[in-house]
């Protein structure tokens, strides 16, 4: 079924709340633009929903009309361009309910993390949010949701108690373990393929504080800190978590003033437990070669962006990931080749990094999800800032070379909150195992046959 060129009668949309708007429109631009500039939306019709009866209500008229459906809230996993059909923007929808008795926070549909941080701190508590708290906490989640602490806690999912979902028959479900446990299987980690949720219960963590920051050396000790970060790696406990990572950082007002317009291999940590204990652990980072600027440090759980700095404004994006079995000798020479200091301080890579997986992350989660990155022991990821063609290119071949080199250490999966554009069906499914993929499919016939949630990183029907 192909997308519709034009815009089916409006009038069952009139009911809705929120705006309901249409290209050329004075909101429609605000409507449909997400955190990342590079997939520019161009649905036909966009609402601002402002409840989840707003949603029912839009999901019911899309499958009258066969309409097919998107849904955003911040879009920061904004990498397919929206053609056609309908928009949901769930902005509008943040509200947070904390309940410090069960240690619960109950999520709207276009929260994002900093809110949930803003709501828990008070009481002790913290969510499992990943790099950035400006990002959407049910995306982030949908996807598996890999955190900053993973290794001590595990994926985000693994905490959901339940959903509140509208599926595309335009029904409002509840669903946990025992009410629809198929979907809430394919929920949790499954990413929007069988219905839009409008709210999720989670568990909070009573952490206020941890330690963390980052370790940054100048480019010439990429290697020697790299080296050192992947046999630190094997040694340190679960609950220890890191990235390593190569920064060629533009000199731009939002970067940190020590950082801007630089080249660095920084190693990142964050470690829930004790300082001094954290302190004694990383000393033999500190120790592996010159450190330039040290932003390692106590901090409340609620400043947890100061660990990765990741930008807090929109632009246009080209992300990567790849998840690896290991990092041998070869792996990390093939990884410098290509986006150490030989590659040149122009390299079109804003970023490459290599977290460390396994902990928490490893075990499977008490009840039974579709994330399917547990048996990587390493993650590979990459960000490329493309603000005009030229550089787009650029950006575009160097990821393709990278990931290319890479492949030998690689598992074959990716996961789908990262995967970056999604191509066709065979790259799509690589975010899952052949069953779990298989059975994804077979609930999209389901709960969606029609498939009118279709953008994105999208699970054809069985």
């Amino acid at each position: 079924m192909t997308a519709p060129h034009h815009t089916p009668d409006l009038f069952a949309l009139s009911e809705i709340n929120g705006p309901v708007v249409r290209p050329g429109e004075r909101a429609y631009a605000d409507e449909v633009t997400g955190f990342n500039l590079a997939s520019l939306h161009t649905p036909d019709v966009a609402i601002g929903a402002t409840g989840p009866d707003d949603i029912v209500t839009a999901m019911r008229w899309a499958a009258a009309t066969h309409t097919p459906v998107a849904v955003q809230a911040t879009g920061h996993g904004a990498n397919f361009p929206i053609e056609h059909g309908l928009l949901i923007n769930t902005s509008r929808m943040t509200d947070v309910h904390v309940d410090p008795t069960t240690r619960t926070a109950t999520i709207a549909a276009g929260a994002k993390w900093s809110h949930v941080m803003a709501a828990a701190a008070p009481h002790g508590l913290a969510g499992l949010c990943g790099t950035s708290t400006d990002a959407g906490v049910i995306g982030y989640t949908l996807g598996g949701g890999l955190p900053v602490l993973g290794r001590a806690y595990g994926y985000a999912a693994d905490l959901v108690r339940s959903f509140q979902v509208v599926t595309p028959d335009g029904h409002l479900r509840e669903s946990d373990p025992r009410h629809e446990p198929e979907l809430f299987w394919a929920l949790r980690g499954g990413k929007g393929n069988v219905g839009i949720v409008t709210s999720l219960v989670t568990e909070l963590l009573p952490l206020p504080r941890l330690y963390g920051g980052g370790i940054h050396c100048h480019a010439e000790h990429t290697e020697a800190l790299l080296n050192a970060w992947t046999e630190w790696t094997r040694t340190v406990p679960d609950a220890m978590c890191s990235m390593f990572s190569v920064l060629r950082l533009p000199p731009i007002p939002q970067i940190p003033e020590p950082l801007r317009g630089g080249f660095w291999a920084r190693v990142a940590i964050a470690w829930p437990g004790d300082t001094a204990e954290g302190e004694a652990m990383i000393a033999p980072l500190r120790a592996a070669a010159p450190v330039a600027v040290d932003m390692v440090e106590e901090m409340d759980h609620a400043a947890v962006d100061r660990i990765h700095m990741e930008p807090q404004d929109p632009l246009p994006a080209r992300e990567c990931c790849m998840l690896l079995r290991d990092l041998p000798s070869d792996a990390i020479d093939t990884f410098l080749e290509q986006v150490g200091p030989a590659a040149g301080a122009d390299f079109p890579l804003l970023v490459a990094s290599l977290r460390h997986m396994g902990g928490a992350l490893s075990r499977p989660s008490a009840v039974e999800d579709a994330v399917c990155a547990r048996d990587a022991r390493y993650f590979m990821e990459s960000v490329g800032i493309m603000p005009a063609p030229p550089v787009a290119e650029a950006v575009e071949q160097a990821t393709r070379s990278l990931y290319t080199a890479m492949t030998p250490y690689g598992t074959g999966r990716t996961m789908v909150n990262i995967h970056g554009t999604p191509g066709d069906e065979q790259d799509r499914a690589r975010a899952w195992t052949p069953e779990v993929y298989a059975r994804l499919r077979h609930d999209k016939a389901t709960y969606d046959p029609d498939n009118l949630l279709r953008y994105g990183h999208a699970v054809t029907p069985a």
